[in-house]
């Protein structure tokens, strides 16, 4: 971030200074663990699934009721379930959900633990 920022700050002042402003949320991305990355990177899964019952239901425009539509909804979103990818790098989600570090998608080693060994 440092060079590209001494590259091109003078051409394009506005765009760098937004990305420096953030800069931390850009690069939160490798607070994960690197196999969670493609996941984090490509998809948004409620997104996604949204499209998919969005679609329909203006489709069949006014023709629901309240819970027709809840119906429909539901298998929708039930059929759209089937075809979901299960996360890479699963086994590593109770160390993300405990809140351990990872750097540059590596889990980071505690002092503590660095010492001791």
């Amino acid at each position: 971030m440092d060079t590209f920022e001494a590259k091109y700050r003078a051409k394009y002042p506005q765009a760098v200074g937004c990305l420096l402003k953030d800069r931390v949320a850009l690069l939160a991305f490798y607070d994960f663990p690197a196999e969670h990355w493609q996941h984090v990177r490509t998809t948004n899964p409620i997104e996604s699934v949204f499209a998919t019952v969005r679609h329909r239901t203006v489709r069949t425009k006014g023709c629901l009721s309240h819970k027709t539509a809840l119906a429909m909804v539901f298998k929708l979103v039930t059929a759209a379930n089937k075809t979901w990818r299960r996360l890479s790098g699963n086994n590593r989600l109770p160390q993300v959900i405990k809140g351990v570090r990872f750097r540059d998608g590596i889990q980071e080693k505690d002092a503590d633990q660095s010492a001791a060994a």
